[in-house]
């Protein structure tokens, strides 16, 4: 029987010389090449196959890229870190590694590289977290660096690349890598980012997050893409020793008399064309069923405008404002980061309470210099509109304020982590909830899942 070869061809595996070989469910014939084709991400799935079959094989599908990595600085993991390795390495080296926010999921990434030494891709969903993976490599190791992502293309024995530019080029990065790390891996299964996974025949895959399960259900596709979940702990697991102990507190305002008026006419209007056309809302799925819905139907396109004026009325209740001074004033000597939905709502705290914005208009040179004056303390307080919930390090916060939010459990755990990392004293998330509207139920709902005991006030 002729051996079996296997080649990479832009993402996928091409399977020939296979008369009276079987061949895995996951190839299909292309007549065009006159040879079997796969997916790369199958690549370590039929060496498995023929192995237990004991076909030779020639194997031409990786082609790493060249180089060698020099641990130089010891690596000190503690307990649940070393938990999580462990978990990962018998598990094929493949998984998935579930931790809080601030609690070292970069450090068993690192750990991951300096245990197989191999050519490595580690993506990541901002330019901060490049510079941050950057930096701590070559705090590490000793090792050619290369960068995919704002504006740049280079390949080295360590290559950091966005999602956004790891996409992209896919098809080149597919097999130049034996180990391919996802950080805040929750964006990967998105119909796009997949494709990162699903072109690459990298046999070993980490994936770090504080918060796998997203909103849409795609989560469960992470088995396939990188792995199942081998180690996962939470917040209320290692706050105390390993990240700072911490207080929710829930505070609710009212809306006044004009603003709840003005909220009840449009929900309203909103829940009568859900009842008319006996619509049901329980889910993501519906809700864009709706949205697609609008394209079609202008009483549909009114209803969800309806949905969206009575959000931002409960979002941007007056009341908050208020609250948020004497909470400022509360916490005079502290780091605070301010959270809310809206660019707006963010200029307005800007102007009227003289704090730094950060905002997806703020361009980069003017980010990093908020960001570099509030860890300096030159500034004591940041408000910001969902853009420091992951990929930013601010380690001397210790004060999170939510004005408002969508209300799903990956934002909250983001943003508590802004204030976890380990320090003297006990960190605190306010949340602010207007009463009698959709925020008193999402914010219950929440802290239900998390298992969080909070204050309500």
């Amino acid at each position: 029987m002729a051996p079996i070869e296997l080649i990479y061809d832009r993402g996928t595996i091409l399977l020939r010389s296979t008369i009276g070989v079987e061949v895995p469910h996951f190839f299909k014939f292309d007549e065009r090449v006159n040879a079997f084709r796969a997916l790369a991400i199958y690549y370590l799935d039929t060496l498995r196959f023929f192995k237990e079959r004991e076909y030779e094989v020639i194997d031409h599908v990786l082609n790493l890229v060249e180089g060698k990595l020099v641990v130089v600085r010891k690596f000190w993991l503690r307990s649940y870190q070393n938990e999580a390795l462990k978990a990962w390495l018998m598990n094929d080296s493949r998984g998935v590694v579930v931790l809080p926010t601030g609690s070292g999921k970069t450090i068993v990434a690192l750990a991951a590289i300096a245990h197989h030494r191999c050519p490595t891709l580690v993506v990541v969903p901002t330019l901060e977290l490049m510079d941050q993976w950057e930096s701590k490599v070559r705090r590490f190791f000793e090792t050619n660096i290369g960068r995919y992502g704002g504006g740049r293309k280079e390949m080295g024995f360590i290559t950091i690349s966005t999602y956004d530019s790891a996409y992209i080029n896919a098809e080149v990065l597919g097999n130049k890598f034996k180990l391919i790390i996802f950080d805040e891996v929750h964006h990967l299964p998105s119909s796009g980012y997949r494709q990162i996974a699903e072109l690459s025949a990298a046999p070993c895959r980490l994936g770090l997050t504080a918060t796998p399960e997203r909103e849409d259900g795609l989560h469960i596709d992470l088995s396939y893409l990188v792995g199942k979940i081998v180690y996962r702990k939470g917040v209320k697991e290692l706050s105390g020793k390993y990240l700072a102990d911490f207080d929710v507190i829930t505070i609710r305002v009212k809306l006044k008399s004009e603003e709840k008026e003005r909220y009840r006419q449009f929900v309203r209007k909103y829940r009568a064309y859900l009842r008319k056309h006996g619509i049901k809302i329980r889910s993501i799925k519906d809700f864009e069923n709706m949205v697609m819905r609008s394209g079609l139907d202008r009483e549909a396109r009114e209803a969800l405008l309806a949905w969206r004026e009575a959000r931002r009325i409960a979002f941007n209740a007056s009341e908050k404002m208020l609250a948020l001074k004497e909470i400022l004033s509360k916490h005079r000597g502290d780091k605070v980061i301010i959270f809310t939905e809206n660019t707006d709502m963010v200029r307005r705290i800007s102007k009227e309470l003289l704090i730094p914005e950060v905002t997806y208009k703020t361009d980069d040179d003017e980010r990093r210099a908020v960001l570099e004056g509030f860890r300096t303390g030159k500034f004591r307080a940041i408000v910001t509109s969902r853009v420091l919930e992951e990929g930013v390090d601010v380690p001397d916060a210790n004060v999170a304020i939510i004005l408002s939010g969508t209300g799903s459990r990956r934002e909250f755990i983001q943003r508590l982590g802004r204030v976890l990392r380990p320090k003297n004293g006990r960190a605190v998330l306010y949340e602010l909830v207007t009463a009698s509207t959709g925020e008193t139920r999402v914010s219950r709902k929440r802290k239900k899942a998390l298992g969080e005991n909070g204050v309500t006030l």
